[in-house]
């Protein structure tokens, strides 16, 4: 059973800071590439970042780059957003994905974390 938790959400201030954490279990966690997903409130899911298996490669959505920062441990099963410099237009539930990117994409999600951005 794959099974994937998001923590670290919350409210925070604009110009603030936060870290999402993604916790794996039922499987290898190293097998599979990672996202992290948003969907503000009556729009679209919409990609935030993405690492592949062993972390050498990362890519971002232009809202965040230079601002986000993801990464994983594999050791650790587990994988992060940092995030900070938020504005308002960052609130959004965050969701934490895993699959093969390349060919059937982002198979498991978890449930997803509430991060809200006050101006």
């Amino acid at each position: 059973q794959v099974q994937l938790v998001e923590s670290g959400g919350g409210l925070v201030q604009a110009g603030g800071s936060l870290t999402l954490s993604c916790t794996a279990s039922g499987w290898t966690f190293k097998i599979f590439d990672m996202a992290w997903f948003r969907q503000a409130p009556g729009k679209e899911r919409r990609f935030v970042a993405s690492i592949s298996k062993n972390g050498d490669i990362q890519s971002y959505a232009d809202p965040v780059k230079g601002r986000f920062t993801i990464s994983r441990d594999n050791s650790k099963n587990a994988g992060s957003l940092e995030m900070n410099s938020l504005s308002p237009e960052d609130t959004a539930i965050y969701y934490c994905a895993v699959g093969d990117r390349a060919n059937t994409g982002y198979d498991y999600w978890g449930q997803g974390t509430q991060v809200t951005v006050s101006s």
